[in-house]
């Protein structure tokens, strides 16, 4: 079986699900590209706790984790297999790098994981598995926790960082002219994961231009770290996806070779 590549995916706001955009129709397309998939794990800034959790449901629930959106949202399932022993596994593993880490057989999937999900694999029959983020997190640790699963990649596991390549909701709410700040943070990042610069990756939010109004908190950054640690050796991909909202761009990273 022929390694996968780790993704990371900007899953913008919710109604990404209902409005999927220039990069939806990409996200489509790299799923069919990389089948087979025989697992796919996720890791949502939505889900952030102190020690790690795995999700070991065999049926993941669904959670509309949400507000103020069009109320067809809530109506959306996403209804995928969960996959207790890959859950185990993950725990142990994570366990024997340092981590501390249990399973939650009651978690189910939030939109963070789903909501990507419903255009990369929209027939959600690959078992799904959410890692929450351990809430302290630097570039290191966050690098560090994707090695931890990057051997899950050689057993046809699909490991995804789902954040937002930019994600300042103040501005989001409240309406900007200026969104010249996430094109040239987004163009950094791009540069440095063409490069495969990890080094720039670990540290773009004290490096890259605009870093703190892209990202006035780091959550739904450290989830492209996570997939660039997990991800093999380049050459990476880039799909730009636009912004949607002004200032939420809808990158999408591949971190290894696409071909299979």
């Amino acid at each position: 079986m022929k390694r996968l590549p780790s993704l990371f995916i900007s899953h913008g706001a919710p109604d990404f699900a209902l409005q999927p955009g220039v990069i939806g129709e990409k996200l489509g397309s790299l799923g069919r590209q990389l089948s087979p998939i025989e697992a796919v794990v996720v890791v949502s800034p939505h889900w952030m706790t102190d020690s790690i959790r795995v999700t070991a449901s065999p049926q993941p629930a669904t959670i509309h984790d949400f507000r103020g959106f069009d109320p067809a949202l809530k109506e959306v399932e996403y209804p995928a297999p969960g996959h207790p022993d890959l859950a185990a596994r993950i725990v142990e593993r994570l366990q024997k790098a340092g981590w501390s880490a249990r399973t939650d057989p009651e978690r189910g999937l939030d939109h963070g994981a789903w909501v990507p999900l419903t255009h990369l694999l929209p027939d959600a029959s690959v078992p799904v598995v959410q890692v929450s983020l351990p809430a302290e997190l630097d570039g290191e640790s966050a690098f560090s926790l994707g090695r931890a699963l990057s051997p899950l990649a050689d057993e046809g596991v699909l490991v995804i960082g789902s954040g937002s390549l930019t994600h300042n909701l103040y501005e989001v709410f409240r309406g900007t002219e200026d969104t010249e700040y996430a094109e040239a943070f987004a163009g950094w990042i791009r540069q440095a994961v063409e490069a495969g610069d990890t080094e720039r990756l670990k540290s773009a939010l004290e490096l890259a231009p605009h870093a703190r109004r892209a990202h006035p908190t780091p959550e739904h950054y450290w989830p492209l770290v996570v997939a660039a640690g997990a991800g093999s050796a380049p050459p990476a991909t880039v799909l730009e996806g636009g912004m949607t909202y002004e200032v939420l761009c809808m990158d999408a990273f591949v971190f290894g070779p696409l071909s299979r």
